[in-house]
């Protein structure tokens, strides 16, 4: 797993649902094909209101008009991403997109071990509400040894939680690639 991570970063609000990440209709994609997988990620978080896109403005899309994937590496969330259903392939189709990291205040577990579990993205938390302090566009720098977000465009600092026990699992490519490696061990 790569330690630097950077990109542009998008903005989303509090209580952003799997349903927004990735709404029903678009389910009916085969993740195991490769040629139908990458429409997951060209409806990624497509289902997110306008208004709260790409906060505080609204009307940024995460993924442009007629594009495959976006121009975002870093997703910046507020409390309980990831809630509502179960939907194991809300951080798939995040992945999909082209974004490598999401860092909120809180998440619901479920999504927080999908993300995990498929090694999808890398789902860091902060203590600080990063939504009102990072903007969409903005240039940053998610440094994973160090457990920080640097704003290269504001050259603002912000720590975060360490990963933990889970980073052994993202950087295995997943549980079930974690586990295989562990038992040869």
């Amino acid at each position: 797993m790569n330690q630097i991570i950077r990109g542009k970063a998008f903005v989303a609000g509090d209580n952003i649902d799997t349903d927004q990440i990735i709404p029903a209709e678009y389910l009916s994609y085969n993740p195991s094909d490769p040629a139908e997988r990458k429409f997951f990620g060209k409806h990624a978080m497509c289902g997110v209101p306008i208004e709260q896109s790409g906060l505080p403005g609204g009307h940024v899309p995460f993924v442009k008009e007629g594009e495959m994937g976006s121009e975002f590496a870093v997703i910046i969330g507020g409390r309980n991403f990831g809630c509502g259903s179960s939907r194991e392939h809300a951080p798939l189709a995040i992945a999909e997109a082209g974004c490598k990291v999401v860092i909120a205040q809180s998440y619901a577990r479920i999504f927080y071990r999908n993300s995990i579990n498929g090694a999808y993205l890398v789902p860091l938390e902060t203590a600080e509400r990063l939504v009102d302090k990072v903007s969409t566009g903005d240039e940053v720098e998610v440094d994973l040894a160090a457990g920080t977000l640097k704003d290269l465009t504001t050259d603002q600092t912000f720590p975060l939680e360490p990963l933990g026990d889970v980073q052994a699992i993202i950087e295995a490519g997943g549980i079930f690639e974690y586990a295989r490696r562990s038992s040869i061990q």
